[in-house]
C-alpha cells in the first residue's frame, strides 16, 4: 500500500496510522507479519493508537491497540 504523503515503505508513525485508517487485509496483514518480526513496532502502534483511545468510533484503532498490548504482554 503506498501511503499518502509519504515516499517511503517502512513503518514510520505515519504509515502505522495510514495502514491502521485506510488499509485493507492485505496491509493489516502486511503490519502484523512486520510486528511479530520486530516487537518494537508494537510500541510504535500502541503510540499511534493511544490517542484514539477515548473515541468510541475509532474500531480499527481500538483493535490494534488491543493486539499491541495483548502480543507486547505475551512477548
Amino acid at each position: 500500500m503506498l501511503h499518502r504523503h509519504l515516499n517511503h515503505q517502512r513503518f514510520t508513525l505515519a504509515a502505522i496510522d495510514d495502514v491502521i485508517s485506510r488499509g485493507r487485509w492485505r496491509e493489516w496483514a502486511e503490519l502484523r507479519r512486520a510486528a511479530l518480526s520486530d516487537r518494537t513496532l508494537l510500541e510504535k502502534v500502541e503510540r499511534v493508537c493511544r490517542p484514539y483511545a477515548s473515541d468510541p468510533y475509532a474500531q480499527r484503532h481500538h483493535f490494534w491497540m488491543h493486539y499491541a498490548e495483548e502480543h507486547r504482554i505475551a512477548a
